[in-house]
C-alpha cells in the first residue's frame, strides 16, 4: 500500500470515529510512522509503506481513535518553534500559552521562577530566549520534572534551570525579577465537562484545583511579595472567566495589576501584574 492510500482510509476512519481535525491529525501520524518531517510528507505520499511503516501507523491510528493526544502519540509538541517531548505526566503545551511568553520577553530578566512547571515550556523557552538569564522551575510531580529536564537538555539550557519538585514555594529560595505560572484553574464542574482527550489523558494535577478552580492563585498570591524583587513582574495564565477574581487576589497581595491580555481568540489569558 502506498502512504497516499493509508493516508485516505486514515482520515475516513478517524472521521468516523468522531475525531475533529482528522485530516490533520492523520498527516502528522503518518509522517511520524514514516519518520519524515510532517512538512516533507507530500514528497513521499507516493512511497510504498513497509510493513513496520504501516504497523506503526495503524497502532497510532488506535491510539488516536481512543481519543489520546496526538502529541502523546509521536512524543512531543512545538511550542515558539521548539520541539517539547511530551508524555502522559505532563500537560500538553498549548498556543493560548505563547500569549504569556510574548509578554514575559517585553522586558529584560536576570533571574525567572516558574510555578508548576511541567514540560518547563515556559521555563525552558525564556532561558533559550534570554541567554543571559537563569531560572527555576517547581512542580509537585517528579515524573513532570523529568520530562522537563529532558527538555532542559535537549534545548541546550539545563546548565541554566533548576528543576526542584516542590509544593508552591516549599523549595524556593531567594528572590526573582520574574515569575510565571500556568498553573490548574479548571473548576470542578467544567472539569468534567471536559474533552475526552483532555480529561482521560492529561493530568488532572495540572488542569484543576477543585472547586471554584482559584486555590492555585491564592497559593501563588501569598508568596508573591516574599520571592518578587522590588519593580519585579508576575504573568500568570488564566481561564477566560477568572481575570477579575485573579486580578483581586493579587491585588489584595500588594501587586499592581496591568492590562490583561487575550489570545487570538480573543479571550482573556494572561494577568501580569507588578511588585513595586
Amino acid at each position: 500500500m502506498i502512504a497516499a492510500q493509508a493516508l485516505a482510509r486514515a482520515v475516513a476512519d478517524l472521521r468516523q470515529a468522531g475525531i475533529e481535525g482528522a485530516a490533520r491529525d492523520a498527516r502528522r501520524l503518518l509522517a511520524h510512522a514514516m519518520g519524515v518531517g510532517a512538512d516533507r510528507l507530500t514528497l513521499v505520499l507516493q512511497d510504498p509503506l513497509s510493513p513496520a511503516q504501516l504497523a506503526r501507523f495503524d497502532a497510532a491510528l488506535q491510539e488516536r481513535a481512543h481519543a489520546r493526544p496526538v502529541s502523546q502519540i509521536v512524543g512531543s509538541r512545538l511550542f515558539w518553534g521548539r520541539e517539547f517531548r511530551v508524555t502522559r505526566d505532563v500537560l500538553d503545551p498549548r498556543p493560548e500559552t505563547e500569549v504569556l511568553i510574548a509578554a514575559a520577553l517585553g522586558e529584560p530578566f536576570e533571574r525567572v521562577l516558574d510555578l508548576g512547571t511541567g514540560t518547563g515550556c515556559i521555563l525552558l523557552t525564556l532561558l533559550a530566549e534570554a541567554p543571559g538569564a537563569t531560572g527555576m522551575g517547581v512542580d509537585l510531580s517528579a515524573p513532570a520534572l523529568e520530562v522537563a529536564r529532558e527538555n532542559a537538555l535537549a534545548l541546550g539550557v539545563a546548565d541554566r534551570a533548576r528543576l526542584e519538585v516542590s509544593d508552591w514555594y516549599a523549595a524556593v529560595e531567594g528572590g526573582f525579577d520574574l515569575i510565571v505560572s500556568n498553573p490548574p484553574y479548571i473548576p470542578t464542574d467544567e472539569y468534567e465537562a471536559l474533552a475526552p482527550g483532555v480529561r482521560l489523558w492529561e493530568p488532572g494535577l495540572a488542569l484543576t484545583p477543585g472547586d471554584d478552580g482559584l486555590a492555585a492563585y491564592r497559593r501563588i498570591a501569598a508568596g508573591l511579595c516574599t520571592h518578587l524583587r522590588p519593580g519585579g513582574r508576575f504573568l500568570c495564565e488564566i481561564g477566560p472567566a477568572q481575570a477579575e477574581g485573579v486580578a483581586a487576589l493579587l491585588q489584595d497581595a500588594g501587586l499592581e495589576c496591568g492590562p490583561v491580555l487575550r489570545d487570538m481568540d480573543g479571550r482573556d489569558r494572561v494577568v501580569q501584574a507588578r511588585l513595586a
